[in-house]
């Protein structure tokens, strides 16, 4: 029946042209580099936050987690999910990826 793609079912760039194809299979150096700096950015920011002498519950939770330069590449560059294969997805594949935070932390028991 459908042996031979035509009519309705004819492939066309508009077809082939959304957004799933355009995002790129890995993460190029220069994006990993950027991801490297924004974590040493809030890592300052942080710093920063403890040195002015403010007091509340974020800052403590956000003291505890780990540095850029001590988290693992798998924790830097990939993130947490739960429909992904081996529960990992690029961090590159979430949409606003550069506006959002990167957890730093895998949830517990995965």
């Amino acid at each position: 029946m459908f042996g031979s793609i035509v009519g309705a079912f004819r492939p066309t760039l508009t077809a082939f042209g959304g957004r799933a194809w355009r995002i790129p299979w890995r993460l190029s150096k220069t994006r990993k580099a950027n991801v490297r700096k924004r974590l040493r950015e809030v890592d300052d920011v942080i710093e920063t936050l403890v040195a002015s002498g403010v007091e509340c519950k974020q800052l403590e939770l956000a003291k505890v987690l780990p540095k850029e330069s001590e988290m693992l590449p798998r924790d830097k560059y990939t993130t947490f999910s739960r429909t992904a294969n081996k529960h990992r997805k690029s961090v590159h594949k979430v949409p606003h990826f550069t506006k959002r935070p990167i957890p730093r932390t895998t949830p517990e028991g995965f």
